[in-house]
């Protein structure tokens, strides 16, 4: 008997071009993470880091992965943009100098749009994102 086929609603995804760049700086720095913290200036841009140079606090939600880095918002955050898929991309420019792309002339941020009334109820009944530092 043939099982259907579920799909999860990602929260967050990454375009080819960000995913490139985060080849790349994968290649140089070793296993990467993102964190988006909502904050005035460079905190409203995702922030890649070296894993575990950047400490994950008890209310960061975990939204999945990009390109196998994991990627966390900041709990206040997630308040406001629960209902939001973000998409990591890649511009020119210089954003800030404690992100990794932040040397190489380059910037993440994120592009964004409302989920669907389907997505966002998959998304209920799967309950909240996990909060705190996740493993593995």
């Amino acid at each position: 008997m043939m099982m259907p086929i579920t799909t999860r609603t990602e929260r967050v995804t990454v375009t080819p071009e960000a995913e490139a760049w985060i080849v790349k700086l994968w290649q140089m720095h070793g296993p990467l993470m993102f964190h988006q913290s909502g904050g005035c200036c460079d905190g409203s841009s995702p922030m890649c880091y070296p894993q575990g140079e950047f400490r994950i606090g008890s209310r960061d939600v975990y939204l999945g992965e990009v390109a196998n880095c994991p990627f966390y918002m900041s709990g206040p955050q997630f308040e406001y943009w629960r209902h939001t898929h973000l998409t990591v991309d890649v511009v020119p420019g210089r954003g800030s100098g404690f992100s990794v792309e932040a040397p190489e002339g380059i910037r993440f941020l994120i592009r964004s749009r409302l989920f669907t009334e389907s997505e966002y109820e998959a998304l209920k009944a799967e309950g909240d994102p996990p909060v705190g530092p996740q493993s593995g």
